[in-house]
């Protein structure tokens, strides 16, 4: 179902991309940060860091006096509009950079606003819109927003710096993946493009936005009290980006059923008219050397490369409500097979 609404000022005009396909290309990524990771030492009391490349760094807090023990989360997330409404850019952005703390199994307690803004181009009122948005998705998920940062800057951006808390016994990490264990998905795709209309067209899709405002807090709770130890989000390296990662971060590859991957109405559409954006392009020229594609046709491989914005967790576990799209199995020639 779309729409088409008048707007005054149309925020994705003002922007080179739109949301997570505006990240810097996973590959590009990894050139870039390699050898700037160094191996945990033993005894530290940093839980997870940037080796893995999981959705954000845990560390064990102190615990005086013998209390439980606890491990804090910290994650930040911030991109180019999205959609054209300030409001809903708000919120987008917001539930995106708390995903980040759902994804690791933890509970999102702050939040700061990071914010850039033309303020030559784009009135403040606009900017105040996009603020309210994250404040309320904040307050929705019960997460506190102390200020934040504002620079002006050619191209506007939003998002927010997040800190969570989990017990370090129960924690959702990308490298705990084991052979045999299902893989379930709790968004469908099809966001990228989706969005990638929207900006071009004007139309509005209701349903990607009702989407990506979903805060992910029931999945990640979900996935807990079925006893996950795995999972992470699905964002702007797309699904088989995030399924390569957490397979290489747990040494096991994985078997993708693509009849089972569910999709927004109206993505299939927007690929077959030519909405893809190049995130989505190069994210699947990125997997396209550790993935057997056997028979997939171009539309669904696109699809399934699609850059997301505040997707939903893809989770090493069956949980209630969330397809199960395939299994994790041992390692092989690639890291995943399609079929």
């Amino acid at each position: 179902m779309t729409t088409t609404r008048e707007t005054p000022v149309r925020l994705t005009q003002f922007a080179h991309g739109g949301g997570c396909a505006c990240k810097i290309p996973p590959g590009e990524l990894e050139d870039m940060l390699g050898g700037l990771s160094v191996p945990l030492p033993a005894g530290t009391p940093l839980l997870v860091g940037a080796a893995t490349g999981d959705d954000a760094a845990v560390v064990l807090l102190p615990t005086p006096g013998g209390g439980p023990a606890q491990a804090m989360v910290s994650t930040a997330d911030f991109f180019t509009p999205v959609v054209d409404d300030p409001y809903d850019w708000g919120r987008v952005a917001a539930a995106n950079a708390l995903s980040d703390v759902y994804a690791m199994g933890g509970r999102p307690v702050l939040a700061v606003n990071l914010l850039a803004w033309p303020r030559d181009l784009l009135p403040l009122d606009l900017a105040r819109e996009v603020l309210r948005g994250g404040l309320e998705t904040a307050a929705e998920a019960g997460c506190h927003v102390g200020g934040g940062h504002s620079v002006d800057d050619p191209e506007p951006k939003y998002g927010m710096a997040v800190t969570g808390l989990a017990d370090p016994a129960r924690l959702l990490r990308n490298d705990a993946g084991r052979p045999g264990q299902p893989l379930s998905l709790t968004k469908p795709l099809g966001l990228g493009v989706l969005n990638n209309r929207h900006k071009a067209t004007g139309e509005r899709f209701a349903q990607a936005v009702a989407t990506m405002t979903a805060l992910n807090r029931e999945a990640s709770e979900a996935a807990l009290a079925a006893g996950a130890a795995c999972a992470t989000d699905v964002t702007g390296f797309g699904l088989l980006g995030h399924l390569h990662k957490l397979a290489r971060a747990s040494g096991v590859s994985a078997v993708l059923d693509t009849a089972a991957v569910p999709y927004l109405d109206g993505a299939r559409e927007a690929v077959r008219d030519g909405y893809v954006s190049g995130g989505t392009r190069r994210n699947l020229d990125w997997v396209a050397p550790f993935t057997d594609f056997g028979g997939t046709d171009a539309d669904t491989r696109l699809l399934l490369a699609d850059a997301q914005t505040s997707g939903g967790l893809l989770v090493a576990g069956e949980i209630p409500g969330a397809p199960v799209i395939g299994e994790l199995i041992p390692r092989g020639p690639h890291s995943i097979v399609l079929k």
